[in-house]
């Protein structure tokens, strides 16, 4: 199993419970397929260094997973067509 680092930004427009609700989505995504969600680190609304879809902040999150090496492009292919996240990237953890 290798480790994970998900960074996903989500727009700034909406409520807390759909941001809550994002989140538990990717999270499902990644158990989904035989992942194992350690932690998720949020860091709240910060402002971008250029606009997005004419936005100019977002609420980062980082979330750190261990999964097998196929699972990091299944869970970017699913995240990619969600309307409310902004950006992402998925990076592995040297051990």
């Amino acid at each position: 199993m290798n480790k994970y680092e998900l960074a996903v930004v989500v727009s700034a427009k909406l409520e807390d419970e759909a941001r809550a609700e994002v989140i538990e989505k990717v999270k499902a995504m990644i158990t989904r397929f035989g992942g194992n969600v350690t932690d998720v680190d949020e860091w709240g609304k910060r402002r971008f260094a250029y606009e997005i879809q004419k936005m100019k902040e977002g609420f980062y999150y980082f979330i750190h997973f261990e999964a097998e090496s196929t699972v990091p492009a299944e869970v970017e292919q699913r995240i990619r067509i969600m309307d409310n996240v902004l950006r992402y990237l998925c990076v592995k953890q040297e051990a």
